[in-house]
């Protein structure tokens, strides 16, 4: 095998030292705020070392950025040596990382704005042990030739070591391409549907929220109450359409988001092996080998089942796209009727439809009776200082009654083979779906109210991110339990 070195890309020196600045945006934004948008460079106006200073030391970290984005590209190299890929990099204290080839589970891409001007990729090399979140390496920036390389030599030495013949890389590639299938990909339709059901609006106005925060001192309250105050004299009417014409701005906010990081999403399946695309300005690509994907859950947000759509999602014990949460979306947004049958090409070993197991009637108040007595103390002390109008506030008892037994409805179980099926709900209504095999620890819970009615709890915990994915059936029979506990025992 070559020893040859190789180096990134010089752009990679440019990438480090922007993500380097995004983290001094904030800071930067606060100056500019607590200096009330007024910067004097003349040395003899007042306050003008007041505000070059800050501005100097921003400018100084900077650099430091610029420095250190160029030293670790220029002192960055890899090659592959011994069946390992093999990194070197630092300028005072070298670090090295070797990586055997049959460690390394899958490939994540990267496709930023620099990359994509350039004809770059960002690879992420995913092992066995990247449980953290976090990759083992990161090649922030080489061409897709030398991407297809380092996957093409990591297929070869992998099918070698398992003593199987391989002609020519031309071979592989046909095979990939004859065994490549499409699982699942996503409209425009799609994306409208998604972004109106999903949680984007409320991050636009916590953004929104958020940004007047740390504006406040430059609005003007007063006159703005006031402007309000005449707008209120023309009646409900253009207040009602002043409202909805900020929601509706919110949300094709919230649409232009969603459909920027989900553009193009497509499921393929190749050589047992899912890969995921998405992503307008940064292009996206994540490898999910099948045999790594611990559980799937299918979640329903309220608004989403309402609609009868739902969103899928794998607990995979490697990475996602670079983040922390090992939670891996597979499909944003599928209708219910759509839904099983692409989960039954990707695991036919799999049943999707079964009869659940259900809570007893006795164990109906146990979903809602810790809510009910943590609410009769914040009742009470509404009551005692804003009375008579505090009163009002045991109404919020209802809903929270409501929400237990729509809890109760929802809980369930069902144990097929070596499968175990769990349903649940907080608010969203979760399907979680995993093998025996999969299965970390199985957990089985009872207080002493719930001993006295003979109902217990049991949870499974599977591989995904340094905690594990959990799910949990709530109050249900004692005896029920027992056989769950048994049916994994054995």
């Amino acid at each position: 095998m070559s020893e040859k070195r190789y180096k990134l890309h010089p752009v990679a020196a440019i990438i480090n030292f922007v993500k380097g600045l995004k983290e001094l945006i904030l800071p930067f934004i606060i100056l500019i705020v607590a200096n009330g948008l007024n910067f004097s460079f003349n040395p003899l106006e007042e306050g003008f070392w007041s505000n070059i200073f800050p501005l100097a030391i921003l400018s100084l970290i900077s650099i430091v950025y610029l420095f250190s984005g160029v030293i670790k590209w220029w002192t960055f190299v890899y090659w592959f040596e011994e069946d390992e890929l093999r990194v070197e990099y630092g300028l005072f204290i070298k670090k090295k990382r070797y990586i055997p080839f049959d460690r390394i589970q899958s490939f994540n891409y990267k496709e930023g704005i620099f990359h994509r001007i350039f004809g770059l990729v960002q690879v992420m090399v995913e092992t066995a042990g990247s449980t953290n979140g976090k990759p083992e390496v990161v090649l922030t920036a080489i061409t897709k030739e030398a991407a297809n390389d380092i996957e093409d030599i990591t297929r070869k030495v992998k099918q070698e070591t398992e003593h199987l013949e391989i002609n020519e890389s031309t071979v592989l590639e046909e095979t990939a391409v004859q065994n490549a299938k499409v699982i699942h990909k996503m409209n425009t339709k799609d994306l409208i549907i998604l972004a109106t059901t999903s949680n984007s609006i409320g991050v636009v106005l916590a953004g929104i929220v958020a940004l007047l925060s740390q504006l406040g001192d430059l609005i003007p309250y007063e006159k703005l109450f006031e402007e309000v105050s005449s707008l209120i004299k023309f009646g409900f009417v253009i207040i009602a359409l002043s409202v909805i014409g900020a929601l509706l701005l919110t949300w094709l906010v919230s649409v232009l988001i969603t459909f920027v990081n989900y553009y193009d999403f497509t499921v393929v399946e190749e050589n047992d092996r899912l890969i995921i695309t998405r992503g307008l300005l940064e292009k996206k690509k994540v490898t999910i080998p099948l045999n790594r994907i611990q559980a799937i859950k299918i979640v329903e947000n309220p608004l989403r089942q309402w609609f009868g759509f739902a969103a899928v999602a794998v607990e995979s014990a490697s990475g996602g796209f670079g983040d922390k949460d090992q939670k891996v979306i597979l499909f944003p947004l599928i209708s219910k009727k759509d839904l099983f049958h692409p989960l039954q090409n990707l695991f036919p070993h799999l049943e999707w439809e079964q009869t659940l197991t259900k809570p007893p009637k006795k164990a109906k108040p146990f979903f809602y009776r810790i809510d009910f007595l943590w609410l009769v103390p914040l009742v009470a002390i509404c009551t005692y200082f804003w009375y008579p109008y505090g009163l009002l506030s045991v109404l919020i008892i209802i809903p929270a009654i409501m929400i237990g037994l729509w809890q109760y409805r929802t809980t369930g179980y069902a144990m097929n083979g070596q499968q175990l099926t769990i349903v649940y709900r907080m608010l969203s209504r979760v399907t979680f779906v995993v093998e025996k095999k999969r299965i970390q620890a199985l957990e089985s819970k009872q207080s002493y109210f719930q001993k006295r009615r003979s109902i217990a709890t049991f949870q499974a915990t599977v591989m995904s991110g340094m905690m594990g994915a959990t799910a949990r059936a709530r109050n249900l029979e004692l005896e029920d339990v027992e056989a769950v506990m048994e049916w994994f025992e054995k």
